[in-house]
């Protein structure tokens, strides 16, 4: 544009013209630049350094654990336990799964939640047409200068308005929402991590629900054959009647102790059913043997100053923290002028074929400013309250980090003990086995009485369980470790989009 030409412009144009460049050289965003809040500076995780587990040989799950400090977790660490029908599981669960899907939709929303608040940036254009048919009253001149009472009306119109971001107003306030976009996108990410997690929990527990139930089924079939042995040795003389009373009361018992299994083990495969998005009755019996899941035994560990910016509850709460910042700058904004631009062009005649001609058409330009004088501290309270917004949403962030530490202190403790306690539970059914053997040729051979026998029965069923708690302990705590650390989602390409966007 040439500068005689701004020069010789009539005042009101040159005003406009002044107001929407200072506008765009001057604008400035108030408030607070939000800043990620720097790493915990911890060294590890336990008071002392856990780098690996005792092992245990001759028993699935027996393997000892190495932590690799440093290491990087991978996005599909559920293939570490090398189980074909648990990964379908997962992939099942990952395309199906209902509350996953509602977590999709959700950041769906929020992306375009942000895609419309963006159109602030932008004039507002709008088109409109009227038409009337109009009488006026022979009191009054008539309107038209064709000196008629009764006439129609037709005006198109082209208006533009403007809200030129002088403050950072809208800038602010894309900002929140985009923070906001960040925070249901991690909880998106956490849903799924831990479906996965739940899979993993789900089959470990139905496996080792199965291996209870056959050990009790065992239990079952030892206690009827000693319950006929005893019958016909009390019909022959050679056994009393206490003994055989003793027999018959330990297999009621152990017989009693099926129905709950077998109702746990159908509640777990209905609970899988569900995971993978299918109805209970619909589902296809799934079967897991702990023998068959290989235990993880090098488990990446990341480091403290990077579980922050891995764990996705911990990414959603300082989006929520940025989010917060961002809205003190609208408070702020909001107390201060705002400034509105606006033309509009148009045409208006008696008749359709007369519009856009010569003498119809009008325009007008305009500028429209407002400020704040008096709203009964509205405003300076709403300011105040964005402020106490942004501590909570901080301390919140804070909570959420000392949290991740502590689930990944607790998983690495955990497999430590469960380590432990799978070679001591191994131990003990050894030896109540080797016990039990024994008590059974004594009291064949007369040498033993039948109430030791019976008392190594019950010993051995209690450590046979224990066993296989024992078992699936270390594979669903493995699983919790993966979860605690974040769950690898950084490693999967449909997730890791957009990973430093905050």
């Amino acid at each position: 544009m040439p500068v005689s030409w701004f020069a010789h412009a009539p005042l009101r144009h040159r005003c406009l013209i002044a107001m929407v460049a200072s506008s765009l050289i001057a604008g400035c965003a108030v408030g607070p630049d939000f800043k990620r809040p720097a790493a915990p500076e911890v060294s590890d995780y336990t008071p002392h350094p856990i780098t690996s587990t005792v092992a245990t040989e001759h028993v699935a799950g027996g393997e000892a654990q190495r932590f690799a400090t440093g290491g990087d977790i991978p996005g599909d660490w559920w293939t570490l336990f090398h189980s074909k029908p648990l990964n379908e599981l997962i992939e099942q669960s990952l395309a199906n799964n209902h509350d996953l899907k509602a977590a999709q939709a959700a950041l769906s929303v929020a992306r375009e939640n942000v895609l419309a608040q963006r159109g602030s940036y932008y004039p507002s254009v709008a088109a409109s047409f009227s038409a009337s048919r109009q009488r006026q009253a022979g009191t009054i001149s008539p309107t038209p200068n064709s000196d008629t009472f009764q006439y129609n009306l037709f005006t198109p119109q082209v208006s533009v308005s403007y809200a030129p971001d002088i403050f950072g107003l809208n800038r602010r306030t894309v900002e929140s929402v985009q923070a906001q976009e960040q925070a249901v996108r991690f909880q998106m990410i956490a849903t799924q991590i831990t479906l996965s997690t739940n899979v993993v929990a789900a089959a470990v527990q139905l496996a080792a629900l199965q291996a209870q139930v056959d050990a009790t089924r065992e239990l079952v079939d030892i206690n009827t054959h000693m319950v006929q042995i005893l019958r016909d040795q009390s019909a022959k003389g050679y056994a009393s009647g206490l003994d055989l009373a003793a027999q018959e009361s330990q297999l009621a018992q152990t017989n009693a102790t099926l129905p709950p299994l077998l109702k746990q083990l159908a509640q777990q495969r209905d609970l899988l059913a569900v995971l993978v998005g299918q109805f209970p009755g619909q589902a296809s019996e799934q079967s897991f043997d702990l023998a068959k899941l290989q235990l993880p035994q090098d488990i990446p560990v990341s480091l403290p100053s990077t579980l922050v910016a891995q764990r996705p509850d911990v990414l959603q709460a300082e989006a929520n923290m940025h989010a917060a910042s961002a809205q003190i700058g609208v408070a702020i904004a909001n107390r201060l002028p705002n400034i509105v631009l606006s033309a509009n062009t148009g045409s208006t005649a008696l008749a359709m074929n007369q519009l856009f001609k010569s003498g119809t058409g009008f325009w007008g330009i305009g500028a429209d400013i407002t400020a704040p004088i008096f709203q009964g501290g509205t405003l300076l309270h709403q300011e105040r309250a964005a402020k106490a917004a942004y501590v909570q949403a901080a301390e919140q962030y804070r909570s959420t980090v000392m949290t991740a530490f502590q689930n990944v202190a607790d998983s690495l403790v955990a497999l430590d003990q469960d380590a432990a306690g799978l070679k001591a539970a191994a131990a003990a059914e050894v030896a109540a086995k080797r016990t039990l053997d024994l008590s059974q040729r004594q009291w064949k051979a007369g040498y033993a009485d039948y109430l030791s026998l019976l008392n190594a029965q019950q010993t051995y069923q209690q450590a046979r369980i224990n066993l296989v708690q024992a078992q699936a302990n270390r594979y669903a705590d493995t699983a919790a470790l993966f979860q605690a650390l974040g769950g690898g989602w950084w490693n999967r390409a449909d997730l890791a989009q957009d990973k430093n966007e905050k």
